[in-house]
């Protein structure tokens, strides 16, 4: 095993601990809050599905990558946001 950082180390080339937790929490919701917005889509407005999307990248800067994945979306595109149970690491 591999000391990382308190919280977080390395064993069999996986993250462990609280914040490899943490950071798979955060992409099972991302992939749930992606789903989510898919199937809502043909109900929601352009803005309010652009909102969605922005909320999912977290990246609001990044026009062009909120204005693709949106534009994806409405064409009926489906995008798959997998998330497995461990966190590789490099």
């Amino acid at each position: 095993m591999t000391f990382i950082e308190p919280g977080l180390s390395v064993r069999n080339g996986f993250a462990e601990g609280p914040l490899a937790d943490a950071a798979l929490s955060r992409a099972a919701r991302a992939g749930q809050l992606l789903d989510d917005l898919q199937k809502q889509a043909p109900t929601l407005t352009d803005g309010q599905l652009r909102d969605g999307v922005c909320l999912f990248t977290r990246e609001q800067q990044r026009t062009r990558q909120v204005d693709s994945i949106t534009a994806l979306i409405r064409r009926g595109v489906r995008i798959d946001w997998p998330a497995s149970d461990r966190l590789p690491c490099a």
